[in-house]
C-alpha cells in the first residue's frame, strides 16, 4: 500500500448514549486500530459541543496510553492559542513518559469552538485570531527542548517532565495542523510534518499541500515533507447502512453550522429531517467530501483521494451515531486493505 491509514477520533456522543460510553468506545477503537496495523490514533480538541466529548486531548490520550502498547497516539490537535505553551509542553512530556516513542503533538491555530467559548477558555476579551501562533509554536518547542537562549526571561523555566531531568526523557513528535495555507507554509518553513483537514476544507486541500511542499526546509525533525489528509469515512456491509450513519454525522454538522449544536442524531432522525435550502447546501458539501459505502467502495474512494493528494497517510474520522457501528466500520476497512490481525493490546 502506497499510503498509511490512521484514525482521528472526535469521541462522538450520540442520542441515547453517554460520554462514558463514547470514551469506552474510543478505547475499543484504539485497541482495534492497533491490532489491525493502523499507524496512529489521534483525538481532536473541541469545546462547548454537546455531540463531542474530546475537550481534553491530553487526558484522553493518557487513558488510551494505558489501553494500548504499540500504536502512536496524538492530538489532532491541541488548539495552541487556547493554552499556555508551558502547560502543553508539560502535558505532552508527561504523555511521552507514559508511552515512550509513540506520542504525537499535533498543533492547531483555530480555537476549536466559537468566539465566546474561546474567550472563556483564554480569560481575555480579545478575538481568537491565532495571530500569535508562530510565536507560540516557537515558545512551545523551546520548552520541549529546554533550550531558551541566555538572557531569555524563560531561561530558568523548565517543563517537567523534560530534558532538565536527564537525556532519558523523550520528546513528542510535533506536527502542525491546518485547513488553509497559513499552517501549511509554517509547517514547511519549520520542517515539520503537516496534517490537513480535508474533511471540512476540501477546496483548500491541494493548494495547501502544494504550498507546504514548496515551502519545506529539511530540519532535524524531518528530512522530507510528510503529509496526512483527514477525511470523514464510514463503511458498512451495505450502501444503505453506510449512508444512514454518514447522514447522522452530516446532520450534526448542519446543526452546528446553523447555530444549533446537539448530540449526534440517530439514523431515524436523520432520515426524517426536513432540510431547509441553507441546510441542503451544507449537507451537499459535507457529503461530497465524505467517504462512505461498502468496504470495496470506500477503499476505491480512499485510493483516489490518496492519489489526488499524494498523501503519505489518510486519517479516517467518523462522527457517526452508532458505537458498535464505528467498530464494524474500522474492521471492514482494515479487511478491505488486507491488514493483518496482530492481536489486541492490553484490555
Amino acid at each position: 500500500m502506497a499510503y498509511g491509514l490512521s484514525v482521528l477520533d472526535l469521541v462522538a456522543v450520540g442520542e441515547g448514549h453517554t460520554p462514558r460510553e463514547a470514551l469506552h468506545t474510543s478505547a475499543r477503537l484504539a485497541r482495534l486500530a492497533e491490532a489491525r496495523g493502523f499507524r496512529r490514533y489521534w483525538v481532536a480538541e473541541h469545546h462547548s459541543m454537546p455531540g463531542i466529548a474530546s475537550s481534553s486531548p491530553a487526558v484522553i490520550l493518557a487513558y488510551l496510553a494505558a489501553q494500548t502498547d504499540r500504536i502512536r497516539l496524538g492530538s489532532g490537535g491541541v488548539m495552541l492559542p487556547n493554552h499556555a505553551p508551558l502547560v502543553v509542553a508539560e502535558q505532552f512530556h508527561t504523555l511521552e513518559a507514559m508511552a515512550p516513542g509513540r506520542v504525537d503533538l499535533g498543533l492547531g491555530r483555530a480555537p476549536g469552538t466559537d468566539q465566546v467559548t474561546a474567550r472563556a477558555l483564554r480569560r481575555t476579551d480579545g478575538p481568537a485570531t491565532g495571530d500569535s501562533f508562530p510565536a507560540d509554536v516557537a515558545e512551545l518547542m523551546a520548552f520541549l527542548d529546554d533550550d531558551f537562549p541566555e538572557g531569555h526571561p524563560y531561561r530558568r523555566v523548565h517543563a517537567v517532565p523534560g530534558p532538565v531531568q536527564g537525556e532519558s526523557v523523550g520528546r513528542p513528535a510535533v506536527w502542525l495542523l491546518g485547513s488553509s495555507g497559513f499552517s501549511a507554509q509554517l509547517a514547511g518553513l519549520l520542517g515539520l510534518p503537516f496534517a490537513f483537514a480535508h474533511h471540512f476544507a476540501a477546496r483548500n486541500t491541494i493548494p495547501a499541500l502544494e504550498l507546504y511542499r514548496q515551502s519545506f526546509r529539511p530540519s532535524p525533525a524531518l528530512a522530507e515533507p510528510y503529509t496526512v489528509v483527514g477525511v470523514f469515512t464510514f463503511a458498512a456491509e451495505t450502501e444503505e447502512k453506510a449512508r444512514d450513519q454518514a447522514h447522522t454525522g452530516a446532520l450534526t454538522t448542519v446543526r452546528f453550522r446553523s447555530g444549533r449544536p446537539g448530540l449526534v442524531p440517530t439514523p431515524e432522525e436523520a432520515r426524517s429531517h426536513v432540510f431547509t435550502a441553507y441546510e441542503q447546501e451544507i449537507l451537499a458539501g459535507w457529503l461530497e467530501n465524505a467517504v462512505h459505502g461498502t468496504p470495496d467502495s470506500v477503499r476505491e474512494q480512499l485510493d483516489a483521494l490518496a492519489k489526488r493528494t499524494n498523501a503519505d497517510e489518510l486519517m479516517l474520522a467518523s462522527n457517526a451515531h452508532g458505537l458498535e457501528e464505528r467498530l464494524v466500520s474500522l474492521s471492514l476497512i482494515a479487511d478491505s486493505y488486507g491488514l493483518p490481525h496482530a492481536g489486541p493490546g492490553p484490555a
